[in-house]
């Protein structure tokens, strides 16, 4: 046997990657990480669900990430021009956490890295893949560029790529594939939130819709900065012109409920901007590696899924690595890829009909209904895997059905 394999590389030291090497270095595996950039570094992604709570507690992080005073969120708002609609998430369907947090991507992972570290696992910062190659019983070489300009050979039993945006084995085995929701794109900046107003309504994450294709995110931090961005069609996007902050500074106009919270705010750095975010692969596993995170599969920042399908497939595919390790047989396109496609295929329809503006419809006229609007909420909460919610196990049918019931009630009263 050789000594120097590891059982298990992961690829990437976000909260996927941390979430699965935190659970596997606790069943006693042999692991390391790698990570291209050094951290702290600023990544997107900063609004969580309750569903990844249970992931963080379960292997060990949710202390030291408690210790860490982020802004706690207990539920998400969404703004149509007079219209409000606000979720609460501790009035769901299903049962689980009733708050999570926004947080600096920043802060965050570099206290999820320290805490690994502290614990004993290697992480290389710093360390970017190049190449891969597998071998026939699904074991692996992995090239790597060191810090110091050096080359490393590291083996490995399996991989797990939670790269992220970096995508780095879509990219080098070329499983790219077409994404669901295609031709958005976002541009965002982080400011410091000086006209911040006090109590709760300074703290809300809101979504301000300032078109059927078109919104606005608001994420207040706890350290008094807070995150601002557009997502819209690319080519609505691209028909502001100027420079990054230009372009931004000329779409805030756009929403009446915060242009003159951040009219006079100065941007922490340049907004930037990413073209068409979805992104999508041909397969979540093949022999000796696993796709976790956004490195699979990404919809839609809308409703602050990618943290949330980040933990919960790193730790899926932790799990089921630990088992095949002990000796059990696993299947993989059962109990990996055919279960994380449920719950994006959950979130895919919310996303889409929000596009449509079903969702929307139903939002903002049709959740006078305590308890759809109930189970509606557990899915906004992450918990899109509840098949006793009919709003996940007929999440394909009931939402434009409702969306219909809206419009016929709507047409009874004129």
């Amino acid at each position: 046997m050789d000594s120097s394999k590891l059982d298990v590389l992961i690829i990437g030291a976000g909260p996927s990657g941390c979430v699965a090497a935190g659970y596997l270095q606790n069943q006693g595996l042999n692991i390391r990480v790698v990570e291209k950039s050094k951290f702290p570094r600023f990544v997107i992604g900063e609004s969580l669900l309750p569903r990844c709570m249970e992931h963080f507690d379960e292997v060990g992080l949710l202390e030291t990430l408690n210790k860490q005073e982020f802004e706690k969120k207990r539920g998400a708002r969404f703004i149509k021009g007079d219209a409000v609609c606000h979720f609460d998430f501790a009035d769901t369907f299903t049962e689980g956490w009733d708050w999570t947090w926004q947080v600096p991507r920043d802060h965050f992972d570099k206290t999820l890295t320290d805490a690994l570290e502290e614990r004993g696992v290697p992480i290389s910062f710093e360390t970017e893949v190049t190449h891969v190659s597998f071998n026939a019983d699904g074991s692996s070489e992995t090239t790597v560029l060191l810090e110091n300009g050096n080359k490393e050979i590291i083996k490995a039993n399996f991989i797990i790529d939670s790269s992220g945006h970096g995508r780095v084995l879509p990219r080098l085995l070329h499983l790219d594939a077409k994404p669901r929701i295609t031709k958005q794109s976002s541009i965002f900046t982080h400011v410091a939130d000086k006209n911040r107003p006090k109590g709760i309504e300074g703290t809300l994450i809101t979504f301000d819709i300032v078109a059927e294709d078109t919104w606005l995110w608001v994420i207040p931090f706890s350290n008094g900065m807070c995150s601002i961005g557009y997502v819209g069609p690319t080519q609505y996007l691209n028909s502001f012109t100027g420079s990054p902050t230009e372009r931004l500074q000329e779409m805030m106009q756009l929403s009446s409920h915060y242009y003159d919270r951040f009219k006079d705010c100065d941007y922490n750095f340049a907004p930037v901007t990413l073209h068409n975010i979805a992104k999508s692969v041909t397969q979540l596993f093949g022999k000796g590696y696993a796709l976790t995170g956004n490195s699979a599969e990404f919809l839609d920042p809308v409703f602050s899924s990618g943290v949330t399908f980040a933990t919960e497939s790193g730790l899926r595919a932790a799990k089921l690595i630990a088992k095949e390790t002990s000796g059990m047989t696993v299947d993989w396109q059962t109990e990996y890829a055919d279960y994380i496609a449920k719950g994006v295929n959950v979130f895919g329809t919310y996303v889409e009909e929000w596009y449509t503006g079903n969702l929307q419809k139903i939002f903002f006229e049709g959740t006078g209904n305590p308890e759809i609007k109930r189970q509606i909420c557990a899915v906004l909460a992450g918990y899109v895997w509840d098949e006793t919610n009919p709003f996940v196990k007929n999440h394909d049918r009931l939402v434009k059905t409702l969306a219909k019931v809206i419009d016929l009630e709507g047409a009874g009263t004129k």
